[in-house]
């Protein structure tokens, strides 16, 4: 299998440094430290307040002028904290393309939070309530502004071939069980068409995106270059990625309802993100991203 995640351009401490020193004086003399590295961007830390996000893929690119367009509508609909970025960098020294920074939210992300069972139920409402407001928003206006609509198909069933190899990695290296039953799933599951009108959706709404505060309360969510105007069944995908079973009612009482065929569409995108996610941990050795798609599918195991 390919390495999809492989970056078209590094960016490295030294880069970044000179790049927002030069193009930011006031944070000239700052200091600049790594603070993760995912898929798409690498970020930064500056000042111990700010994070600055670097793409390093030529993909993700586009998604930096979307967070700038969108975010500032979302962040004031919603009741949790969303990144508004505050810095915007444009490409010099050899960095090919535009860079953002915002201020640092506070909080942990709910991959490294070791969330017990009962802190997971605590995040079903919450989690439910902010869906309920996200999706609310009106898209045209943000659709004015440049949100695109679902331009990778992340509830395609072309997507099926990707998903039963890392599924079947992912169980020639013993880290599950009967692979076959979640490629089962995968194809009973797919939806045939959009299961609702479009909302205003994250797109990538998992552990990793979630933050947590001290007492393990849900607090905000980042990473939203994915945000579009798509299929609600992308985001209520996340019940399935991050909560236990038996807390899928408090998430639906908060949330509203769901028909079923949204619901295993849900199913059905947790599946393919949950096998993405441990496909990935494992081949890049980063235990937190290996440890969210595994619980995510040992959770899914129980109902197929």
């Amino acid at each position: 299998m390919s390495n999809p995640w492989a970056a078209d351009v590094e960016v490295t401490e030294e880069l970044a440094t000179r790049l927002i020193g030069d193009q930011f004086p006031a944070l000239a003399q700052a200091s600049v430290e790594p603070f993760g590295s995912g898929w798409d961007n690498a970020a930064f830390l500056v000042d111990g307040r700010y994070v600055f996000r670097f793409p390093r893929r030529a993909i993700a690119v586009p998604l930096v002028a979307r967070e700038l367009a969108v975010l500032p509508t979302i962040a004031a609909a919603v009741p949790l904290a969303v990144p508004v970025p505050q810095f915007s960098g444009t490409a010099a020294h050899g960095y090919p393309w535009p860079f953002s920074g915002y201020e640092r939210l506070a909080g942990t992300t709910a991959c490294s939070a070791a969330l017990s069972g009962a802190d997971r139920h605590g995040l079903a409402a919450p989690l439910g309530a902010f869906l309920r407001a996200l999706h609310g928003v009106d898209t045209a206006p943000l659709v004015a502004l440049g949100l695109p609509g679902d331009e990778i198909g992340r509830l395609d069933p072309r997507r099926l071939p990707q998903a039963r190899e890392r599924l079947a990695y992912l169980e020639s290296a013993g880290l599950i069980g009967r692979a076959a039953a979640y490629v089962a799933a995968l194809e009973r599951d797919a939806p045939r068409g959009a299961t609702s009108p479009p909302v205003v959706a994250h797109g990538d709404l998992y552990a990793r995106h979630l933050l947590v505060d001290g007492k393990r309360r849900l607090c905000g969510v980042i990473d939203w270059g994915d945000v579009h105007a798509g299929d609600r069944a992308v985001d209520v995908a996340v019940a399935w990625l991050v909560l236990p079973g038996s807390s899928h009612a408090s998430f639906l009482a908060a949330y509203g309802d769901v028909d079923e065929a949204t619901w295993r569409a849900a199913r059905y995108r947790a599946i393919y993100h949950a096998a993405l996610s441990a496909h990935y941990g494992a081949v890049a050795r980063d235990d937190g991203m290996l440890a969210s798609g595994l619980y995510a599918l040992r959770t899914i195991g129980a109902t197929i």
